[in-house]
Order: C-alpha cells, then sequence, then structure tokens
C-alpha cells in the first residue's frame, strides 16, 4: 500500500539534464495551463500546498517531480497554452517539454500519462496535438475530465460522452471525471496507476 504521507518534491527541473534517472516508474501529468495539474497532484496526495496553485496560468516553467514513498515518481509536466508568454518563455516550455517527451533517454521509465481535460470545454486545440502525440507514442493514458464539480448531472454524463466518443481519444483510454475540491476520482486514478505501475 503506497504512503502518499511520505512524499518529497524531488527536484524542479528547469533543464533537460536535470531530468531524474532513478529507476523508478514515472507518471507524468499533461495538461493546458489553469486546468487544475497542481490540484490534482495536492489531492492525489492529501495535501493542500505541496504543489503550489497559481492564479496566473503558465507562471511556472519547470518539470517537477514528485517521489512517492520511494516507489514512484509523478511527474508535472509544465502548462502549455497560454497565450501571454513570451518568445522566450515559450522557447523555454519547447525545450523542456519537447527534452522529456521527445528526447527523453530515460522514457522507459514514463508508464503512464494523466492528460487533463477541461470536462466543460472538452479538448482545445493544444490538448488535441498533445492527445496526437500519446497516440503516436504508444505510452498509456487516461483522460482526466477536470473541475466535473462545476457540472450538472447531466452536463456532465454528455461532457463525458464526448470524450468517449472523441475521435482523437483511443477508445481504450480510461476516462476518470475528477474534482479536487468534491475528492471526486482520486481513488480511481491511484487504481489505475497501481495497476499500471505495480506500485502499490
Amino acid at each position: 500500500m503506497l504512503n502518499t504521507n511520505n512524499v518529497t518534491l524531488a527536484i524542479s527541473a528547469g533543464r533537460p539534464d536535470q531530468f531524474i534517472k532513478e529507476p523508478l516508474p514515472q507518471v507524468a501529468l499533461s495538461g493546458r495551463s489553469n486546468v487544475g495539474k497542481s490540484s490534482l497532484v495536492n489531492a492525489l496526495l492529501g495535501r493542500k500546498s505541496l504543489a503550489r496553485v497559481s492564479g496566473t496560468p503558465g507562471k511556472t516553467i519547470t518539470v517537477n517531480y514528485y517521489r512517492v514513498d520511494g516507489k514512484l515518481f509523478l511527474v508535472d509536466l509544465p502548462g502549455y497554452g497560454y497565450a501571454k508568454r513570451t518568445r522566450e518563455e515559450q522557447a523555454r516550455w519547447s525545450a523542456l517539454t519537447d527534452g522529456y517527451l521527445v528526447r527523453n533517454p530515460n522514457i522507459d521509465l514514463l508508464r503512464l500519462v494523466l492528460q487533463l481535460i477541461d470536462v466543460r470545454v472538452g479538448p482545445t486545440a493544444d490538448d488535441n496535438t498533445m492527445l496526437g502525440w500519446l497516440n503516436d507514442s504508444g505510452i498509456p493514458y487516461a483522460v482526466i475530465a477536470t473541475k466535473c464539480d462545476k457540472c450538472s448531472k447531466s452536463e456532465l454524463e454528455s461532457n463525458v460522452g464526448a470524450l468517449q466518443t472523441h475521435p482523437n481519444i483511443a477508445a481504450d483510454a480510461p476516462i476518470i471525471p475528477f474534482s479536487s475540491t468534491k475528492n471526486i476520482g482520486i481513488r480511481e486514478v491511484w487504481s489505475l496507476i497501481a495497476d499500471i505501475t505495480g506500485a502499490r
């Protein structure tokens, strides 16, 4: 049983050469800025502020590695789709993200990607680009449908149904409705992580 109280922020990597090479399975969190990645990290780990929730989307451009009970890493990738970034910031984001997903010599440690999508709006153009890469990569992924507490029951059912039939989402990709404020989906996400990584 994973002890989620035994968690440390191992490193906030600002350069690809800082990426962790420790041979533990990695689960990466991907999504646009302000979709709720930090909230997901905090909810999964039972913390309020381990991952900083920023009111300014796209503020932090680092790859954050959270070591969980010495058995796996949750890897929070920098959010994409933030239009107000400077060219220098966009270049840094691209270098980090490409370094992790495309040029990472330890990509075999990445066992699962949690692709966060706002269930109220569905995949954005940037989400679709990321989904295309995931489909081509062969890396298992799940769609985490965030902010589900902000939908009525009928809206949620309709919107999740739209994700299940979306042409850019693999038919076998799990879709997990999630809300950090209502503690919805936490158990399901951990169950999926355990099944794929073997970390329990």
